[in-house]
């Protein structure tokens, strides 16, 4: 079995979902997590986490700020925290430890814009039901490349099986691990249960896991039909699964130190909604987030075709929007505009920054997203990051900016290239703001 406290995604809280068989903690498990869980304690309380939630609040509420700086290394953890240097055996109380040394490396080696908070978060355990059909997927072995063996190889044969996913959720289990970790936890930190459903709302994604990539590039050409039926049904899908979550009370904010979008946190003012109830968190109350990197080989009318309607259905539910990952959003921006409460706008290594500068001007978040590729080798060229930073940097004055570097897979084994890059982008956001 692998080791779960490997896996890591900039969507933040680990997915112990399968590996609470066994909640038996030695004492020397527990002594571990609560030495380092106080730690963390010690950062949180410190006067500059305060001072980084007015720089994000200001920052999203498109306030004047200097640019923020976010660094998850994401794969390069495993490279950072390695798994010689956990201490407990239980697979959840690894993960667990895994997830308090790496805000203990944020807050004291990494020294970005993230916010060290006073909590410990735990998720929810729950069955997701799928499509009714079998996903299998190919590779994979220790975090590399693989691929799907999808399922709908033929629309007339294939696609009437497809069945709206549900979530079932398992109260029993969930309250164990959340007693658990109040036991261990409560006198320390703060324990909470946290809804975490999902990274992207885009539904490109899915399609592709169901029908393939090549297969929805050619069907939006020669099954134009079967491509707006499968959008229509994943499009439903989300829907079905938000009213749930929404009319079950599981949703959790996300307006505050949650990572939201593809890069940078939710603090501001302008949510929740009015008539807020902290019991009842709707959707409206929420940040929300697409993206469709998947289609970025398509034109931009393709793009408004046959992605933007489905995806406007979503994020018209939503309080605030952030739109886009990897995908370039300079050419397909004259339809990305068009939905509503958009505030968070990814900027990709391969996005025109000077267009997309002159597109968002103050009026939006711009998330700058710096090339990951100079991390991954041990002697990280410090100049080839320096230039780009600067250059980025300075097309994007006058821009309420983020700085993101995400999607590593590698930090070319060496933990130190994170912690430089951090220092290099502050270096140059003081030289121009």
């Amino acid at each position: 079995m692998k080791d779960p406290s490997m896996e890591h995604t900039a969507a933040g809280i680990a997915n112990t979902n399968g590996i609470s068989d066994n909640l038996n903690f030695s004492r020397t498990e527990i002594t571990i997590l609560r030495n380092l869980a106080k730690q963390v304690g010690e950062l949180s309380a410190r006067p500059i986490e305060s001072e980084k939630i007015k720089n994000w609040t200001a920052l999203n509420d498109l306030k004047y700020t200097r640019p923020l700086i976010f660094c998850d290394p994401e794969n390069g953890w495993n490279e950072i925290v390695t798994q010689d240097q956990i201490r407990c055996n239980n697979p959840l109380a690894r993960v667990w430890e895994m997830t308090l040394r790496k805000e203990i490396f944020w807050g004291e080696k990494m020294k970005d814009d993230r916010v060290i908070e006073p909590f410990f978060n735990v998720r929810y355990h729950f069955e997701d039901t799928g499509y009714g059909v079998k996903l299998e997927t190919k590779g994979g072995e220790d975090g590399g490349s693989f691929i799907y063996d999808f399922p709908v190889k033929n629309y007339e044969e294939d696609f009437e099986k497809l069945k709206y996913p549900q979530i079932i959720i398992n109260q029993k289990e969930t309250l164990r691990v959340v007693d658990l970790a109040k036991h261990i936890f409560n006198d320390i930190l703060t324990v909470r249960l946290q809804g975490v459903w999902w990274w992207t709302l885009g539904m490109t994604w899915e399609f592709i896991k169901l029908r393939g990539l090549e297969n929805l590039m050619v069907d939006m050409m020669m099954y134009p039909e079967w491509v707006h039926k499968m959008m229509d049904f994943l499009c439903t899908s989300f829907n079905r699964r938000l009213d749930f979550l929404e009319q079950n009370k599981l949703l959790s904010l996300n307006t505050a130190g949650s990572y939201v979008g593809s890069g940078g946190f939710g603090w501001t003012d302008q949510l929740p909604h009015t008539g807020f109830d902290p019991g009842h968190v709707r959707l409206k109350d929420m940040w929300g987030f697409a993206d469709s990197q998947e289609t970025l080989g398509v034109s931009p009318e393709m793009f408004k075709e046959f992605v933007f309607p489905y995806q406007m259905s979503i994020l018209e539910r939503f309080g605030l929007n952030c739109y886009g990952c990897c995908e370039p959003l300079d050419a397909r921006w004259k339809y990305v505009k068009e939905f509503p409460r958009l505030r968070r706008i990814s900027v990709s290594p391969w996005a025109d920054v000077q267009k997309m500068a002159e597109y968002l001007e103050n009026k939006y978040v711009l998330s700058l997203k710096p090339s990951p590729s100079p991390l991954a080798v041990y002697n990280m060229n410090e100049d080839t990051v320096r230039n780009e930073l600067a250059l980025k940097l300075a097309k994007s004055r006058g821009c309420c900016v983020e700085v993101i570097m995400k999607d590593n897979h590698t930090l070319g084994k060496n933990p130190l290239n994170a912690v430089r890059w951090c220092e290099i982008a502050r270096e140059e956001i003081n030289k121009l703001f």
